[in-house]
């Protein structure tokens, strides 16, 4: 078995480039990690996936919970043998989607009761179910299940959510199975308070995850990038360098790039798979909305400097009319390229921090991608 480990291999700056090793294989960072919300990336095979770049997966704690259930995965293999996915799989433990319910959840001490999205049932998780639930499930990376902030809260607000993390985790700390080659991941919040956010990370520290994450929403109320970059630039100033850095749910091209010049290794979003199917189109020329009517007949690929499957294959033209015509190949194509774009994105991003250059090639990435 393979000792899960960081392995620090280049620095440009703040930016970093290395391996995370794992009992599933070796993640090369800085990484993104397509969603497979119930145990598949939308309209893809896992082998296509793989194929584009691919290392890791995140699959949905939530959801996998509610159907099929733990205790089936479990029973058939784990996740990796039921989604055909060898490789690391990341799990969220959860929090954020029954924080998205809002109106039916309740928070306590114990834990969070809610009603499921599928049939009403009533529901309650703690931290330790959501371990537990990861081990079943059999995650390479688990997240312990926290309390998720957000940008509209009052200082004492966010601290008392801070400490009812930091409780939380501990007890996930607690109830998680330590393997070889498996990590758990504490998550850091605080909003947008630069020593609640400080606060967070050293309590994390002390109780030694395999790696952390920020956790929250970090872009403030107008949708500024200031107080995001704010947030991360004073946050990392006091994580172990040792350890992954992870950043849940980002997100846009643009807010990679920039987190990563930060510091950040791992980052995971629905953007390049769900707005494909919606026909949004990330190039290196922006953003591509192929249901314009201007696309009606472009016999021009997605993106000319792109080599994936789609741009090689099919214009823009015929991707409009796919679209139109509600040809479930289209929801394929589009999110070929997409992940293709991201993947190779992350080639570029990590080959610059090892020629020295990132600040050069961010620079003029950050001139036309969204």
């Amino acid at each position: 078995m393979t000792e899960f480990k960081y392995e620090l291999m280049n620095k440009d700056g703040r930016a970093r480039r290395g391996r995370i090793h794992t009992a599933h294989g070796t993640i090369e960072t800085p990484a993104f990690m397509p969603v497979g919300t119930a145990g598949s990336v939308k309209a893809m095979r896992p082998e296509d996936v793989k194929e584009l770049g691919s290392d890791m997966i995140l699959a949905n704690t939530y959801h996998m919970w509610l159907r099929p259930g733990p205790d089936t995965v479990q029973k058939l293999g784990g996740l990796h043998k039921f989604m055909n996915w060898p490789g690391p799989i990341l799990t969220d433990s959860g929090g954020f989607q029954v924080y998205s319910l809002n109106e039916i959840r309740k928070m306590t001490e114990e834990g969070v009761k809610f009603k499921s999205h599928i049939d009403g049932k009533e529901m309650f998780l703690t931290p330790e179910l959501a371990t537990e639930i990861q081990y079943k499930l059999d995650s390479t990376i688990s997240m312990v299940l926290d309390e998720c902030g957000h940008m509209g809260m009052s200082y004492s607000e966010a601290k008392a959510s801070l400490e009812l993390t930091t409780r939380w985790a501990k007890r996930s700390r607690d109830a998680f199975v330590k393997r070889e080659g498996y990590g758990q991941f504490g998550i850091i919040q605080g909003a947008h308070y630069k020593d609640l956010r400080q606060a967070s990370v050293e309590q994390l520290n002390e109780i030694d995850f395999e790696g952390y994450a920020f956790g929250g929403w970090l872009f403030d109320e107008t949708g500024s990038k200031d107080t995001y970059d704010e947030m991360v630039n004073h946050t990392v100033d006091f994580m172990q360098e040792n350890k992954p850095r992870y950043m849940m749910g980002v997100g846009y091209p643009s807010d990679i790039i920039r987190s990563v010049q930060m510091g950040i290794d791992m980052f995971d979003c629905v953007l390049p798979t769900r707005n494909a199917r919606n026909g949004q189109a990330f190039t290196s020329e922006g953003v591509v909305k192929v249901k314009h009517e201007k696309y009606e007949q472009d016999d021009s690929p997605l993106d000319e400097k792109c080599d994936c499957y789609t741009c090689k294959n099919y214009s823009k033209a015929y991707l409009r009319h796919m679209m139109r015509a509600k040809e479930p190949f289209f929801n394929t194509l589009m999110t070929w390229h997409n992940i293709a774009f991201y993947q190779n994105l992350m080639k570029t991003l990590r080959k610059a921090i090892e020629d020295g250059n990132l600040d050069e090639v961010a620079t003029e990435l950050l001139k036309k991608v969204k």
